[in-house]
Protein backbone atom coordinates (compact mmCIF):
# COMPACT_ATOMS: atom_id res chain seq x y z
CA UNK A 1 0.00 0.00 0.00
CA UNK A 2 1.37 3.09 -0.89
CA UNK A 3 0.26 5.57 1.89
CA UNK A 4 0.74 9.07 3.13
CA UNK A 5 2.27 9.99 6.52
CA UNK A 6 -1.35 11.57 7.29
CA UNK A 7 -3.26 8.18 6.33
CA UNK A 8 -0.41 5.93 7.69
CA UNK A 9 -1.72 8.08 11.41
CA UNK A 10 -5.34 7.60 10.50
CA UNK A 11 -5.31 3.80 9.87
CA UNK A 12 -3.26 3.49 13.38
CA UNK A 13 -5.52 5.49 15.17
CA UNK A 14 -8.14 3.10 13.79
CA UNK A 15 -6.93 0.26 15.18
CA UNK A 16 -5.76 1.23 18.51
CA UNK A 17 -9.45 2.68 18.74
CA UNK A 18 -11.02 -0.72 17.38
CA UNK A 19 -8.20 -2.56 20.49
CA UNK A 20 -9.06 -0.11 23.14
CA UNK A 21 -12.85 0.47 22.96
CA UNK A 22 -13.93 -2.20 20.25
CA UNK A 23 -15.25 0.67 17.59
CA UNK A 24 -13.30 2.28 15.18
CA UNK A 25 -13.37 6.44 15.74
CA UNK A 26 -16.27 8.51 13.67
CA UNK A 27 -15.55 11.03 10.65
CA UNK A 28 -16.01 13.57 13.26
CA UNK A 29 -13.75 12.18 15.69
CA UNK A 30 -10.90 11.78 12.92
CA UNK A 31 -11.34 14.97 11.70
CA UNK A 32 -11.11 16.78 15.37
CA UNK A 33 -7.97 14.43 16.32
CA UNK A 34 -6.26 15.03 13.30
CA UNK A 35 -6.92 19.27 13.25
CA UNK A 36 -8.86 19.16 10.06
CA UNK A 37 -10.76 22.24 9.22
CA UNK A 38 -13.87 19.99 8.03
CA UNK A 39 -14.92 16.37 7.89
CA UNK A 40 -14.76 16.04 4.04
CA UNK A 41 -11.17 16.11 4.72
CA UNK A 42 -11.25 12.70 6.76
CA UNK A 43 -13.44 11.30 4.32
CA UNK A 44 -11.14 11.97 1.28
CA UNK A 45 -8.39 10.12 3.85
CA UNK A 46 -10.81 7.45 4.29
CA UNK A 47 -11.87 7.00 0.56
CA UNK A 48 -7.87 6.59 -0.34
CA UNK A 49 -7.69 3.96 2.92
CA UNK A 50 -10.40 1.75 1.21
CA UNK A 51 -9.10 2.34 -2.36
CA UNK A 52 -5.50 1.10 -1.07
CA UNK A 53 -7.53 -1.86 0.35
CA UNK A 54 -6.41 -1.17 4.36
CA UNK A 55 -10.33 -0.81 5.24
CA UNK A 56 -13.35 -1.48 4.28
CA UNK A 57 -16.41 0.46 4.94
CA UNK A 58 -20.07 -0.42 5.38
CA UNK A 59 -22.21 2.13 4.01
CA UNK A 60 -24.93 3.92 6.46
CA UNK A 61 -23.29 3.06 9.18
CA UNK A 62 -21.39 6.56 11.37
CA UNK A 63 -18.94 4.20 12.43
CA UNK A 64 -18.63 1.63 9.90
CA UNK A 65 -14.88 0.94 9.41
CA UNK A 66 -13.34 -2.21 9.01
CA UNK A 67 -9.66 -3.38 8.80
CA UNK A 68 -8.66 -5.86 5.81
CA UNK A 69 -5.58 -6.92 7.93
CA UNK A 70 -3.69 -6.51 11.20
CA UNK A 71 -1.82 -2.84 11.42
CA UNK A 72 1.81 -2.36 13.19
CA UNK A 73 1.45 1.21 15.12
CA UNK A 74 4.77 3.47 14.83
CA UNK A 75 6.66 4.40 17.95
CA UNK A 76 6.01 8.09 17.56
CA UNK A 77 3.59 8.67 14.97
CA UNK A 78 4.19 11.12 11.96
CA UNK A 79 7.59 11.91 12.92
CA UNK A 80 9.57 12.46 10.11
CA UNK A 81 13.51 13.36 9.31
CA UNK A 82 14.37 17.28 10.60
CA UNK A 83 15.41 18.17 6.83
CA UNK A 84 11.96 17.39 5.45
CA UNK A 85 10.14 21.24 4.17
CA UNK A 86 6.66 19.25 5.41
CA UNK A 87 8.46 18.80 8.74
CA UNK A 88 7.48 21.43 12.80
CA UNK A 89 10.19 20.85 15.53
CA UNK A 90 8.59 21.18 18.24
CA UNK A 91 9.17 21.53 21.98
CA UNK A 92 6.95 19.71 24.28
CA UNK A 93 6.57 21.84 27.70
CA UNK A 94 5.24 19.68 29.99
CA UNK A 95 1.51 18.39 30.85
CA UNK A 96 -1.69 19.96 30.50
CA UNK A 97 -4.69 18.90 32.51
CA UNK A 98 -7.74 17.56 30.63
CA UNK A 99 -9.63 17.73 34.30
CA UNK A 100 -8.75 19.80 37.12
CA UNK A 101 -5.60 22.35 36.51
CA UNK A 102 -1.98 21.35 37.11
CA UNK A 103 1.30 23.15 36.46
CA UNK A 104 3.25 22.41 33.25
CA UNK A 105 6.59 22.66 33.07
CA UNK A 106 8.16 26.09 31.64
CA UNK A 107 10.73 24.61 29.37
CA UNK A 108 12.15 21.19 28.00
CA UNK A 109 14.81 19.63 26.21
CA UNK A 110 12.68 17.05 24.20
CA UNK A 111 11.83 18.09 21.05
CA UNK A 112 9.78 15.93 18.18
CA UNK A 113 9.82 16.80 14.65
CA UNK A 114 6.04 16.08 13.67
CA UNK A 115 4.56 16.86 9.69
CA UNK A 116 2.62 20.34 9.77
CA UNK A 117 -0.42 19.17 7.90
CA UNK A 118 -1.53 17.41 11.55
CA UNK A 119 -2.12 20.86 12.81
CA UNK A 120 -4.16 24.11 11.64
CA UNK A 121 -2.94 26.63 12.40
CA UNK A 122 0.74 25.98 13.30
CA UNK A 123 1.73 25.00 16.78
CA UNK A 124 4.50 26.73 18.55
CA UNK A 125 5.12 24.27 20.90
CA UNK A 126 3.30 20.78 22.84
CA UNK A 127 1.97 19.90 25.71
CA UNK A 128 1.37 16.38 27.35
CA UNK A 129 -2.31 15.57 28.24
CA UNK A 130 -3.06 14.14 31.78
CA UNK A 131 -6.96 13.53 32.38
CA UNK A 132 -9.94 12.77 30.46
CA UNK A 133 -12.12 16.34 30.80
CA UNK A 134 -11.27 16.54 26.86
CA UNK A 135 -12.89 12.62 24.91
CA UNK A 136 -15.42 13.97 23.52
CA UNK A 137 -13.32 16.12 21.50
CA UNK A 138 -11.66 13.10 21.01
CA UNK A 139 -8.14 14.64 23.28
CA UNK A 140 -7.64 11.46 25.68
CA UNK A 141 -5.07 10.83 28.41
CA UNK A 142 -1.25 10.80 26.92
CA UNK A 143 -2.29 12.50 24.03
CA UNK A 144 0.38 15.43 22.49
CA UNK A 145 -1.76 18.26 21.97
CA UNK A 146 -0.51 21.44 19.60
CA UNK A 147 -0.78 24.83 20.72
CA UNK A 148 -0.50 27.97 18.90
CA UNK A 149 0.70 30.97 21.35
CA UNK A 150 -1.84 33.73 21.70
CA UNK A 151 -3.39 35.88 24.22
CA UNK A 152 -6.56 35.95 21.93
CA UNK A 153 -9.33 33.32 21.48
CA UNK A 154 -13.00 33.43 20.66
CA UNK A 155 -15.92 31.91 23.17
CA UNK A 156 -16.77 28.42 21.76
CA UNK A 157 -12.67 27.99 20.78
CA UNK A 158 -10.67 24.65 22.65
CA UNK A 159 -8.05 27.19 24.81
CA UNK A 160 -5.15 26.44 26.59
CA UNK A 161 -5.65 28.45 29.85
CA UNK A 162 -3.84 29.42 33.19
CA UNK A 163 -5.96 30.24 36.28
CA UNK A 164 -3.54 31.63 39.00
CA UNK A 165 -0.59 28.83 38.44
CA UNK A 166 -2.33 26.17 36.69
CA UNK A 167 -2.20 25.26 33.33
CA UNK A 168 -5.49 23.29 31.66
CA UNK A 169 -6.92 22.51 28.32
CA UNK A 170 -11.12 23.30 28.05
CA UNK A 171 -13.49 24.32 25.53
CA UNK A 172 -13.64 28.52 26.51
CA UNK A 173 -17.07 29.96 27.09
CA UNK A 174 -17.69 33.79 27.47
CA UNK A 175 -20.56 35.20 28.66
CA UNK A 176 -22.09 38.79 29.41
CA UNK A 177 -20.53 38.63 33.54
CA UNK A 178 -17.86 35.35 33.32
CA UNK A 179 -16.06 33.30 31.73
CA UNK A 180 -16.13 29.76 31.72
CA UNK A 181 -13.30 26.69 31.24
CA UNK A 182 -15.94 24.21 29.79
CA UNK A 183 -14.73 20.36 29.90
CA UNK A 184 -15.96 17.76 27.01
CA UNK A 185 -17.25 14.88 29.41
CA UNK A 186 -19.92 14.80 31.76
CA UNK A 187 -18.44 13.14 34.12
CA UNK A 188 -16.29 16.45 35.35
CA UNK A 189 -17.80 19.89 36.41
CA UNK A 190 -16.77 23.42 34.30
CA UNK A 191 -14.23 25.94 35.67
CA UNK A 192 -15.90 28.83 36.46
CA UNK A 193 -13.11 31.83 36.90
CA UNK A 194 -13.97 33.93 39.63
CA UNK A 195 -12.68 37.89 39.65
CA UNK A 196 -9.82 37.74 41.93
CA UNK A 197 -8.39 34.29 40.24
CA UNK A 198 -4.91 35.68 37.69
CA UNK A 199 -6.73 34.50 34.46
CA UNK A 200 -4.83 34.48 30.91
CA UNK A 201 -4.75 32.17 27.53
CA UNK A 202 -2.00 30.91 26.62
CA UNK A 203 -2.83 29.62 22.98
CA UNK A 204 -5.14 27.83 21.01
CA UNK A 205 -5.17 24.07 20.97
CA UNK A 206 -4.62 23.09 16.83
CA UNK A 207 -4.21 19.59 16.90
CA UNK A 208 -2.83 16.64 18.30
CA UNK A 209 -0.72 13.42 17.75
CA UNK A 210 -1.33 10.23 19.50
CA UNK A 211 1.86 8.34 20.93
CA UNK A 212 2.08 4.19 20.81
CA UNK A 213 0.97 3.54 24.43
Amino acid sequence: MNLTDTQQAILELIAERIEAEGVPPSQTEIARAFGFSSVRAAQYHLEALESAGAIERVPGRARGIRLTRPVATAQRPLELPAGNDDALRLPVLGQVAAGLPIGADIGSDDFVVLDRVLFSPAPDYLLKVKGDSMVDEGIFDGDLIGVHRTRDARSGQIVVARVDDAITVKLLRIGKDRIRLLPRNPDHAPIEVLPDQDFAIEGLYCGLVRPNR
